[in-house]
């Protein structure tokens, strides 16, 4: 079988909405008031983990009433699996010092919480004055690193999702909603 025959296998899949687009937009609002508030007077740094967040930072930056200032990293440990490989690497790296600034890293997904523990120790070593974490999603997963999520959209079961910037090998990313994968095979 040729690559594009396996690759069409592999997105045959149907799609169970989880999300509506309406109440993705109702939580992005109340995540950026509540952000607003907390930040008041001050100019934070949000990073955006790529790709997954965009969509995400993108529409929850319009709701936030301070000052910010953009960068953004890329990780990856899944590749085109739907099980992460346990391994995360800095595919794209931050562009700004953050030392002494406020940083609010943005998830669209804290699964296992591995990449969100080794991106936090990355990002202390560079000695930011705070850092939080605002995550659309937090997974239900057995064995789940801790991280303290201050800002929190979602918990979901342990579904692999899809849509408003997350993917299966790079496909779903523009769905409006997020759903869930449900095999047809």
């Amino acid at each position: 079988m040729d690559q594009l025959a396996s690759r069409k296998l592999k997105l045959k899949r149907s799609i169970k909405i989880l999300f509506s687009e309406k109440v993705l937009q109702e939580k992005v609002n109340e995540l950026g008031s509540a952000i607003s508030r907390d930040y008041k007077g001050k100019n934070p740094v949000l990073i955006a983990v790529l790709k997954g967040s965009f969509i995400f930072i993108a529409d929850l930056c319009r709701k936030i009433s301070v000052p910010v200032i953009f960068d953004f990293m890329a990780v990856s440990s899944y590749g085109d699996s739907m099980v992460s490989s346990g391994v995360v690497r800095i595919t794209k790296d931050l562009d700004y010092s953050i030392e002494n600034r406020d940083v609010l890293i943005i998830e669209d997904i804290i699964d296992s919480g591995r990449t969100l523990n080794y991106l936090v120790k990355n990002i202390e070593a560079r000695n930011p004055k705070s850092i939080e974490i605002c995550a659309l999603l937090d997974k239900d997963v057995p064995g789940k690193f801790k991280n303290k999520i201050r800002y929190k959209g979602f918990n979901i079961p342990n579904k692999f999702v899809v849509g408003y910037g997350l993917d299966y090998s790079e496909n779903y990313r523009n769905l409006p909603y997020i759903g869930y994968i449900e095999n047809t095979d």
